[in-house]
């Protein structure tokens, strides 16, 4: 069974907080998102292994550390995932970005696919998934089964701002290979699947659209 990582950094907890508020403004909100990404970034590659590289400073030579080979692709689920992507970016200026275009069904909450374009060479690289909300898990489960079953990457982990319970299972049932990470797990869904507390629509929120 995958693992749910929960990022409970105090400054990460602090701008969600802030984010949830209904009063904040568009503004604030992305600009909160991209902050609390690059600061969530830092945790989801903490893992990654490195390698011994020479070189020479200013003053001498030496041995530092580089990470090992990692071919990093940041695949953003459209729309309301690309706000994830400039905070990432911060840290992982050299990753490739992918897209996967899905909208939810209102009526059965089942996702529909409008669109995929990966970079190259997907089949050597690690990919981490972003989507601010995991709610029914549906639209993750479905993005994460297209990379699978077209580019077959490397790895692949989960980066997402609010999960609901109902959104993991579905999550872990479909894919117990792919780690969740989260800034925070919410009590549940409502009939239309909003996670409740939560914080609204992500993509309304991020792009002041209704």
């Amino acid at each position: 069974m995958s693992t749910v990582h929960l990022i409970d950094h105090p400054l990460v907890q602090h701008k969600l907080t802030l984010m949830r508020r209904k009063e904040a403004s568009t503004n604030s909100f992305r600009r909160m998102l991209g902050e609390l990404s690059t600061l969530m970034a830092y945790e989801i590659t903490r893992d990654f292994p490195l390698q011994d590289l020479e070189i020479e400073t200013p003053m001498e030579k030496m041995v530092g550390k580089v990470i090992d080979g990692k071919k990093l692709a940041l695949v953003s689920i459209l729309r309301a995932g690309n706000g994830f992507l400039d905070g990432m970016l911060n840290v992982v200026p050299g990753a490739r970005i992918g897209h996967i275009g899905l909208y939810r069904d209102p009526k059965t909450l089942q996702p529909v696919e409008y669109y995929f374009k990966m970079p190259d060479n997907m089949g050597e690289r690690d990919v981490i998934v972003v989507d601010p909300m995991l709610a029914t898990g549906n639209s993750a489960a479905a993005a994460v089964q297209q990379l699978k079953d077209k580019c077959q990457p490397k790895s692949i982990k989960f980066m997402c701002l609010l999960a609901a319970p109902e959104g993991i299972k579905t999550m872990q049932a479909a894919h117990p290979d792919v780690d969740i990470y989260t800034a925070a797990v919410d009590r549940q869904i409502d009939d239309h699947g909003y996670i409740l507390p939560g914080l609204g629509d992500a993509g309304d929120r991020i792009f002041g659209t209704k």
